[in-house]
């Protein structure tokens, strides 16, 4: 009996790691099963949160920057920028979980959710972006 527990949990144990080796070769570019989907719509999310977290860098320092020119008592464009995007995090999380339920509990949930992820990350960005720069640019 213990060994068949062992031979089991090995087995558990062992598919995360092996569903991840597959992963790494699938092709984003036209993915054959909603595995694949899953995956990349994952790593679309991915990529568009590694350019929002630039964005707001540049939009945070250039908050910063207007924030030293201005009198005392109207200061605060970089508190009010971090308090915005801790509160914006919370709502695409929901809101994109609320999209998932239009597959709940089905293969195409996560999908959807990351779709959704990417596509409103891709929106905030813009909006950094514009921040960034500011209005004489």
């Amino acid at each position: 009996m213990f060994r068949k527990a062992v031979i089991i949990i090995g087995f558990a144990v062992s598919l995360p790691a092996g569903n991840a080796a597959a992963q790494k070769s699938v092709d984003c570019k036209s993915p054959e099963t909603q595995t694949d989907m899953n995956h990349c719509a994952a790593q679309d999310w991915k990529a568009a949160d590694g350019k929002l977290n630039e964005a707001y860098k540049k939009a945070m320092a250039s908050m910063k920057k207007t924030d030293s020119y201005l009198p005392k008592d109207q200061k605060g464009a970089a508190d009010t920028l971090r308090d915005a995007q801790r509160d914006w995090i919370p709502f695409r999380d929901k809101a994109c979980a609320s999209y998932g339920f239009l597959a709940r509990g089905g293969t195409m949930e996560p999908m959807l959710v990351a779709n959704c992820k990417t596509e409103v990350t891709q929106q905030r960005t813009k909006q950094l972006e514009e921040l960034a720069q500011g209005l004489g640019n």
